[in-house]
């Protein structure tokens, strides 16, 4: 494990207080989490010896109030660059690089059903859309789909977009978003042309889900359950449904703080704190197994 030096715990607190203030989407949490963590560090609770374990207290006591999972301090090993969100891109990258940019594999199984994984992420649409694209694109002639975000923990909600467009036919109200305060919302809807082809609105299609699949990865699930075109196989998820950005409060130490919330336009609200229900409950590492049974089966009836 590697250990950081002894942070001051002040300039770290008030610091994630401020930050809490001007940027937690729920305005009156805020107060009362920003209230809290001056308490704790009057009382002594963040006297440590190395800024992960500062870390750890402090983002208990973050998720104490509402739960939230967004909402942490989050330490890295590595020296973190000063810029707001830079040290979220530059693992992201590194993840990117080692992933076929968050398409590791397409994979036909028996009956002409396709698999393709989306994992560590779904990056930025910038980076990921051409292998993507090109991904999706293979297994588009495929009779059934089955999309595995078991070990996918979020990312880009543009990139739920660009995929959810190769897996509907018609441009489609996905979500909408708002923002810190309630103060504006942001729609997002699939698209009406996407590169390459699309595997269309109609033919079979799963997703595999699990205890990690979290953020994004959760949207792309729920978004498609709740328009009724897929079926979720697998486990409940993680349940972050608020957008996040990060902020650098000392070398090693990242607030991540959530801006906005998601609001499904079928269901009215969304998976933050109970995760998506599978249609099929299932274990995670049983679950493509039995999608690949069920889309048989569908495509043999």
């Amino acid at each position: 494990m590697t250990t950081t030096t002894k942070p001051p715990p002040a300039p770290v607190i008030d610091e994630t207080a401020r930050l809490l203030i001007e940027h937690y989407v729920f305005p009156e949490i805020a107060e009362q989490l920003a209230g809290l963590l001056q308490r704790r560090l009057t009382e002594g609770a963040y006297d440590v010896d190395d800024a992960e374990e500062l870390a750890r207290l402090v983002t208990a006591d973050l998720q104490s109030v509402n739960g939230d999972r967004h909402l942490r301090l989050k330490h890295h090993a590595d020296p973190i660059p000063p810029k707001e969100g830079a040290a979220t891109l530059d693992a992201m990258r590194r993840d990117f690089a080692t992933s076929l940019g968050g398409a590791p594999r397409v994979q036909l199984l028996d009956g002409e059903v396709a698999v393709v994984e989306l994992a560590p992420m779904l990056f930025p649409l910038e980076w990921a859309a051409e292998p993507l694209s090109a991904a999706l694109t293979l297994a588009s002639s495929a009779q059934a789909l089955i999309i595995d975000l078991r070990a996918n923990r979020g990312g880009d909600p543009d990139t739920v977009a660009f995929v959810c467009s190769y897996l509907l036919d018609e441009r489609t109200h996905l979500n909408t978003m708002q923002w810190h305060g309630g103060k504006r919302t942001e729609q997002s809807w699939s698209l009406p042309h996407v590169p390459g082809a699309r595997f269309g609105g109609t033919k079979p299609l799963y997703v595999l889900s699990s205890d990690s699949t979290f953020s994004a990865a959760e949207e792309l699930a729920y978004d498609l359950q709740q328009l009724g075109r897929a079926i979720v196989v697998g486990e409940r998820t993680r349940g972050g449904a608020h957008p996040c950005n990060g902020w650098t409060v000392h070398p090693h130490l990242e607030a991540t703080i959530p801006v906005g919330r998601a609001i499904n336009p079928v269901s009215g609200t969304n998976w933050e704190g109970t995760g998506v229900q599978p249609d099929i409950p299932v274990a995670a590492a049983d679950s493509l197994a039995h999608a690949h049974a069920l889309a048989l089966a569908r495509l043999a009836g």
